[in-house]
């Protein structure tokens, strides 16, 4: 069918609020504060954002401003890298969540300096960078430049971006971003909540050639509106060495690339949101919605559960025409805090959008496995010219179009070629431990890291084909039944703190967040509609496969077929968090 996936979604906002656009056009409206009496201003910036750029018109405009860049304060880049080992550790993929701030990287001499510089100047100061606003605190002008993580990433792909206070363009771009998945992304949210309240403007810097800027009250008006009505994350895709064809033919992804292995269509710790505000489009990352409208998107109970983190996270595994996913176990929730310092671990599940006839899925360990000779024949296989047998000690599960696979935490799983998987799971996605990649290269030529030894600690050892049976595989459960519409239970297994309810509609069906966070995806039909009962929010359309968020604010809303979808059989999958007071 012709592909009517929507790759680039955005919020309309109500109003024609004023969008500066150039580097030019924000030099000026600094220029004009500067004259209404603003001479201490700070410019603070996200990691990833190209700040030559920045500095050049600085320098070029205010010749006779003190202008300091924050990399000035920083201590040696030998220094950082010390500092930061604890956290980075010389692992190719793992690391642990920071506890530092960004003042932990500051040098207390060349801040004290800066200081004084500050202090003995008359004339107007601009202090730009990560941590700008802890060197001159209390401005009298606030900008913050903003940036979307996926555009990060293309960034790092292309060596254009270090991580904070170093030099490190050439290292590879794994430990690079994985640097900044455990430091540097969590130095600048902490900046960001911090400073939040006291912005004056902030600017999408995603495209160097034109940042827009607009005033804080407008941010303020879009992410308000937000989590006011449903709406979509801007999806990203990447291919892979198992990655398959189906999303291109079905999505419409460029030809360019071999294959894509992974959509991102709601993961809001990296996605962003698209906002159209007046003429222009920005874009800034969905976190932002997270950290400044927590109640509002999560409701009280997951906010109270989670804090300002959106714990559920939906993606695409494609492998049509493809490759077998690596054979893999997530950590417990004691190791994953022990280890890493996160707070909860990557329960997860299969949702079957495709799959061709000889689709399967690899889940739990066959009957009697004997652990320590499955863990000399994964170690042996490292070996070259051997192989491991993946057959002889896994599961095998036929998978086809609607199954619903629970994995909770500790079961070895994988899926193999030939499915299209929706993946429902919660937040914390890189803590995976490969077992056995088929002994394949990545697409940047090297072997994918194996984690055997953390695996292993890992390994749910009873989760045999019979257990996986009664507790993992086909659990629906109808919870009501109407006209034109049926709701069934799928999961997630009594472990996990997702809950998911498909619903079967032909007619207009009503759901309600009942102050819970809900995040669903069409997952059969070509068009559906999402209205307000109350006319709170405009309708809103969605397509197959598109993931969207409905806020906990929102309440009562309906799902009805429309469009080439009127007249025919629609079904969501819808995803939230368990209530534990129930």
């Amino acid at each position: 069918m012709e592909p009517n996936y929507d790759k680039f979604p955005v919020v309309k906002i109500d109003g024609n609020e004023n969008v500066q656009v150039g580097w030019e056009n924000i030099s000026n409206l600094i220029e004009a504060k500067i004259d209404d009496g603003a001479k201490h201003i700070v410019v603070e910036c996200y990691h990833g954002v190209n700040e030559k750029p920045l500095e050049n018109i600085l320098k070029t405009k205010f010749q006779d401003a003190l202008i300091i860049n924050s990399s000035s304060v920083y201590k040696t880049q030998e220094e950082i890298d010390a500092i930061t080992f604890p956290d980075v550790t010389d692992d190719r993929i793992f690391g642990r969540i920071t506890n530092l701030k960004i003042k932990d990287l500051f040098d207390d001499f060349k801040l004290e300096i800066a200081r004084l510089k500050i202090e003995k100047t008359s004339g107007p100061v601009i202090v730009f960078g990560i941590g700008a606003s802890v060197i001159l605190e209390d401005p009298l002008l606030f900008i913050y430049v903003d940036m979307a993580r996926w555009e990060i990433q293309m960034r790092m792909r292309k060596g254009e971006v270090s991580n904070i206070g170093t030099d490190n363009y050439i290292l590879d771009v794994v430990r690079r971003y994985k640097r900044a998945f455990f430091v540097d992304w969590r130095i600048c949210d902490a900046i960001k909540k911090e400073t939040f309240a006291h912005w004056d403007f902030v600017i999408d810097a995603n495209k160097e050639e034109e940042p827009k800027i607009i005033p804080k009250a407008t941010l303020d008006k879009a992410l308000g509106q937000t989590v006011s009505q449903p709406f979509r994350l801007v999806p990203f895709f990447d291919p892979g060495p198992w990655g398959g064809q189906w999303m291109r033919e079905v999505i419409g992804l460029s030809k360019d690339e071999p294959n894509f292995a992974w959509g991102f269509d709601c993961v809001p710790e990296e996605n962003s949101v698209l906002f159209q505000i007046g003429d222009e489009t920005l874009e800034f990352p969905a976190s932002n919605l997270v950290f400044f409208q927590t109640t509002s998107l999560l409701g009280e109970m997951v906010e109270k559960r989670f804090g300002a983190e959106f714990p559920i996270r939906f993606d695409f595994l494609d492998t049509m025409d493809g490759g077998n996913l690596s054979l893999q176990v997530h950590p417990s929730d004691e190791y994953i805090k022990a280890e890493f310092n996160m707070d909860y671990t990557q329960d997860e599940s299969y949702y079957i959008l495709d799959a061709e006839d000889d689709g399967i899925v690899y889940l739990g360990l066959k009957e009697g496995i004997n652990p320590d000779e499955m863990i000399a024949a994964l170690n042996d296989a490292q070996q070259p010219g051997n192989t491991f047998d993946a057959d002889k000690y896994t599961a095998t599960w036929p998978a086809k179009k609607h199954d619903h696979f629970l994995i909770p935490a500790g079961t070895v799983h994988c899926s193999a070629k030939n499915t299209m998987v929706l993946e429902i799971s919660a937040t914390p996605y890189i803590f995976t431990f490969k077992l056995w990649d088929w002994d394949r290269l990545g697409l940047d030529g090297l072997p994918r890291p194996i984690n055997i030894e953390r695996g292993s600690k890992n390994i749910k050892w009873d989760r045999d084909e019979k257990w996986v049976k009664e507790n993992l595989i086909d659990q629906v459960e109808v919870l009501e039944s109407g006209d034109g519409y049926k709701s069934e239970k799928t999961g997630l297994h009594e472990s996990e703190f997702i809950e998911t309810v498909r619903t079967w509609f032909s007619k207009k069906v009503t759901h309600h967040t009942n102050g819970n966070l809900n995040v669903l995806n069409l997952v059969q039909g070509k068009e559906a509609i999402v209205e307000s009962p109350t006319n709170q929010f405009q309708p809103f359309i969605i397509h197959f496969a598109e993931t969207f968020v409905v806020p906990a604010a929102v309440g009562e809303y309906t799902i009805t077929p429309h469009g080439p979808s009127e007249g025919s059989e629609c079904a969501t999958i819808k995803a939230y968090v368990k209530n534990e007071s129930k």
